[in-house]
């Protein structure tokens, strides 16, 4: 009988989002990795075979958590309220989830997508397509509540967030809560009926 795993996998792809916060994909190496969750260096190996293992698994993972507290904030978008709380809900996760924020911020071609695996390609086109479906009911739902059109929904649920979001992670810092005060006042001009 084995012994009992000591490192889990969320404490390696913690330590690789805090490692990539601060250096970037070049400083996410399977050694690199498993000394900053503070383990032998060949116990990454029983979670991640190799590092494109590893960094799809760093990307899947950031994203899939943002968009939990995305979709859910949106719901059915069957009211501005729904749509101004996710556009707000992207600047509040990326206050509470720095390091994660910049993960995102670098996009998932810092990741190297081209050499993950099927399996890790087939969980990232799942995740998307979440993305993609409930941005697609806002888009059928909002626009006749409010006036606006297919666009405005863009730009309010995902265009303005992420511009706000990424003038601040981009170089390096946290966005302040002024952001969220921004972003909410901007959706709500965008699609106010």
């Amino acid at each position: 009988m084995g012994r009992p795993a000591t490192h889990t996998t969320a404490q390696f792809l913690d330590a690789a989002t805090a490692l990539f916060a601060e250096g970037g994909a070049r400083a996410v190496t399977m050694a690199a990795t498993a000394k900053a969750a503070g383990a032998p260096n060949g116990s990454i190996y029983h979670r991640f075979p190799d590092r494109p293992a590893l960094l799809s698994g760093l990307w899947i993972r950031t994203l899939r958590d943002f968009q939990a507290t995305y979709i859910q904030a949106l719901g059915d978008a069957a009211t501005l309220d729904a749509a101004v709380s996710a556009a707000v809900s992207v600047v509040r996760w990326c206050r509470k989830h720095p390091a994660g924020a910049r993960v995102l911020d670098a996009g998932k071609h810092a990741f190297g997508p081209a050499d993950w695996s099927a399996e890790a390609t087939a969980a990232l086109a799942e995740a998307e397509q979440e993305l993609r479906d409930a941005l697609k009911r806002a888009t059928l739902t909002l626009p006749p509540l409010t006036g606006c059109t297919d666009e405005d929904v863009v730009l309010a649920l995902v265009e303005v967030p992420r511009a706000v979001v990424h003038r601040y992670v981009s170089s390096g810092r946290t966005p302040p809560p002024k952001a969220v005060d921004l972003v909410e006042r901007t959706v709500r001009k965008l699609l106010r009926p």
